[in-house]
């Protein structure tokens, strides 16, 4: 029963890890963008939401009705002020950039909030659980795993069955073409990362209520994000997800095993993974 527990915790960390890496595998699947700084906006996410919580007294998930157009409207900017100039065939320019941007945010934030780890309270949710044949499973974890699976069927449903998802998939196949035919490259460029910051928002707001952050913790929620990507395989949304589980199951296997060997598990999973298959398990199928 343990090792179920351990596989069924697994999951629902996944989920987690699979909002960290949504925002990724969109951006990467519309305009072949690497964003180094990801993370660290996944943090300012938090740090928004902690913002709009003291000074509205509301709780963190209302607060997600001010942090998310927050985030789209930075991503938005970002994008359509900075990023768009530095695409083209070099990949170096956006890597460059986006790094030069994370270290930004890092030290805005510690000058506006300190190296202080800071938590969100999410009351009694954080503590809620319901007793499923003998486990004990969480309320938080499920309500995440629950609203990564929903993002990622919108994020879905956008990208194949709507006129903006139609434009996505065009600058994609090629950008030339789609801008001979009518659309605004950079403007649909700029929605695209409004999209992925949107869900990003989501993934600072549910990491700031299970765990304390700080501004230094980016980095590692950037490896998440991107050994889920790459696990699942590059722009293939519901591949994030498989990968964020299967980084997740990783994780808590190897905590049972060793307590020390819980992030290497997930590392040695992600190298297994990328050895057998280098695309990924689930690569984008092109339509």
């Amino acid at each position: 029963m343990e090792w179920i527990n351990a596989v069924v915790q697994g999951v629902l960390l996944g989920g987690l890890y699979a909002l960290f890496a949504a925002g990724l595998s969109l951006i990467f699947g519309v305009m072949r963008l690497v964003n180094i700084a990801h993370g660290d906006l996944i943090v300012l996410a938090a740090y928004l939401g902690l913002s709009t919580t003291m000074m509205l007294g509301v709780h963190p998930f209302v607060a997600l009705l001010i942090v998310m157009p927050a985030m789209a409207g930075i991503g938005y900017v970002l994008q359509r002020g900075l990023l768009n100039q530095t695409l083209g065939d070099d990949i170096l320019p956006p890597l460059l950039v986006t790094f030069g941007l994370s270290v930004i945010i890092q030290n805005a934030l510690l000058e506006a909030y300190s190296a202080d780890p800071l938590k969100l309270s999410g009351g009694a949710i954080e503590t809620a659980s319901l007793s499923v044949g003998g486990l004990a499973i969480g309320v938080l974890p499920l309500l995440t795993f629950a609203v990564a699976v929903a993002a990622i069927a919108l994020l879905q449903w956008v990208f194949y069955a709507t006129s903006l998802g139609r434009g996505f998939r065009a600058v994609s196949d090629n950008q030339d073409i789609a801008q001979l035919m009518g659309l605004n490259r950079a403007h649909v460029f700029g929605l695209a990362m409004a999209l992925a910051l949107a869900v990003t928002a989501i993934a600072g707001i549910l990491l700031g209520v299970r765990t304390s952050f700080d501004p230094s913790v980016g980095g590692g929620r950037l490896i998440f994000g991107f050994e889920a990507v790459i696990i699942g395989g590059l722009g293939n949304l519901w591949g994030t997800l498989a990968g964020g589980v299967i980084l997740g199951v990783a994780q808590t296997i190897g905590a049972k095993i060793d307590p020390g060997w819980q992030l290497l598990a997930g590392h040695v999973a992600f190298l297994v993974v990328l050895a057998a298959r280098p695309n990924g398990l689930f690569p984008r199928v092109e339509h």
